[in-house]
């Protein structure tokens, strides 16, 4: 099963109380922040804890990512360092603008794993806040085989753009699609900007309609009032499960027959409608709509 992001909830690295709970809510992943939500005064302090909150906190299954500070700041190079060492899933980086600092990222992993005898085992995503980063999307979304996944940080690009976010969100659509075309160009996941304003639950739930319909993998979010409606607007209908279900069906048969011709109801079945049918089953798991069992 493909892993799904439909939800990465950003958990600030100086607050111990939410780091402790945050697997509560079940987020598809949770992301311990260093850089925004941390002032200057903090930041080796919430290193410490994030570090601590990584070796001893049991997370489960949820995938656990890490917002590092950029490596061009006193703090980042001691951040790769720190969650590395606890054995991070992801290290998120920060307004990311080229293929070489996703290299400089890399090289600093590398750097640690070696020591460690763990080499190849943390991810990395990045975040593009900016025109450049935007420019260069498709370079940075394949600068690195560790790379798996591209997000999209709205505030500081709007503001790099010199205009304002909008309930319609229409600043932000060429940024979108290029950050969906640059990483299903690159076999990675997509991820959207996060939605501030939680007393507009009805603009939120808009948003996430689009960014499904625009080919997102899922959302970055601040609240856990949020998982509930990307849950619900990712959640694959009735139709389409009985579909998909029908599909794999097809795909076992013709594998129990040795055949490489897959068909559902006389049309052939490509490649394409395949994975599609699969990301729908899994959504529906995830969902809590089908279970494994249902499928044997």
């Amino acid at each position: 099963m493909e892993r799904l992001r439909r939800t990465m909830m950003f958990v600030p690295g100086n607050n111990p109380g939410m780091m402790q709970d945050a697997y509560i809510y079940k987020p598809d992943s949770i992301m311990l922040d260093l850089e925004d939500s941390v002032t200057m005064m903090e930041k080796d302090t919430a290193r410490l804890l994030v570090y601590n909150a990584l070796k001893t906190i049991d997370y489960g299954d949820i995938e656990m990512v890490v917002r590092i500070n950029p490596l061009s700041t006193p703090y980042g190079r001691k951040d790769v360092e720190a969650v590395v060492k606890a054995g991070v899933d992801v290290i998120r980086m920060p307004k990311t603008e080229t293929a070489e600092e996703v290299k400089e990222v890399e090289e600093e992993i590398l750097k640690w794993e070696k020591e460690l005898g763990c080499v190849g085992r943390t991810q990395i995503m990045a975040a593009i806040e900016s025109t450049l980063g935007i420019v260069n999307a498709y370079a940075i979304a394949t600068a690195s085989d560790r790379m798996m996944g591209i997000a999209l940080g709205a505030e500081d690009y709007c503001a790099n753009l010199k205009t304002q976010r909008t309930p319609g969100g229409d600043e932000l659509l060429l940024a979108r699609q290029t950050i969906v075309v640059a990483a299903r160009a690159a076999g990675i996941a997509a991820l959207d900007t996060v939605y501030s304003n939680l007393n507009d639950m009805e603009t939120f739930r808009q948003e996430v309609e689009l960014i499904k319909r625009l080919g997102f993998d899922g959302k970055s979010i601040i609240n856990p009032r949020q998982i509930e409606i990307i849950n619900e607007v990712f959640a694959p209908s009735e139709k389409e499960i009985t579909k998909a279900r029908t599909i794999i069906a097809a795909i076992k048969e013709a594998e129990e027959r040795g055949s490489g011709v897959i068909a559902v109801n006389g049309k052939m079945v490509d490649r394409p409608v395949v994975i599609r049918a699969q990301r729908t089953i899994d959504l529906a798991i995830a969902s809590g709509i089908l279970t494994k069992e249902d499928l044997a």
